[in-house]
């Protein structure tokens, strides 16, 4: 499973005016996939060719530099991001168990995002918390000392969030 990419006109547009102004300045690449991220919320290959086709770079230099920083996603990622460190000291510690766990409750495996394009789960090398191990980041939130449990709570509180928000916004919508 995995979140759906969609591309509107109006964000290429938006895209290749960003472009544009990148243009002016020497070493327009990296500002002008920062924007492409902001934009689209990842750089998938039809990106890439249009900023191929507007810089005049190879697809393959553009994918080269999309694929080695981690800022830099070819898939849509969920609106809650969820990493488990599986680095040493956390793995030894049951990470292993905590991103399986999530990966059960969320039915995505890590590096998938929920086809409803709410949650991405990503195995982390390091997250650089390791006295805190094992370890797991939501949003930014880091949760330390965890184990399946914490985790499993954590995500089905964000579910619950989530759940209640909609219905409200629905609501709203209705009235």
């Amino acid at each position: 499973m995995a979140a759906k990419f969609l591309m509107t006109e109006e964000q290429i547009q938006d895209l290749k005016a960003r472009i544009a102004e990148h243009m002016k300045k020497p070493g327009p690449l990296m500002p002008t996939l920062h924007d492409a991220q902001r934009i689209f919320g990842c750089i998938p290959i039809p990106v890439q060719k249009i900023i191929s086709e507007e810089l005049g770079e190879p697809v393959g230099k553009i994918n080269g530099v999309v694929s080695f920083y981690s800022h830099f996603s070819i898939e849509p990622k969920g609106k809650h991001v969820i990493s488990v460190c599986l680095g040493t000291a956390c793995y030894v510690r049951g990470s292993h168990e905590i991103i399986q766990t999530l990966s059960d409750l969320l039915q995505i495996k890590p590096g998938e995002t929920s086809e409803d394009g709410q949650f991405t789960l990503a195995a982390a090398r390091c997250i650089g918390a390791c006295g805190l191990s094992p370890v797991f980041v939501i949003d930014g939130k880091v949760y330390g000392a965890a184990n399946p449990k914490i985790a499993k709570n954590a995500v089905e509180s964000l579910l619950v969030e989530t759940i209640l928000k909609e219905n409200k916004e629905n609501k709203e919508t209705n009235i």
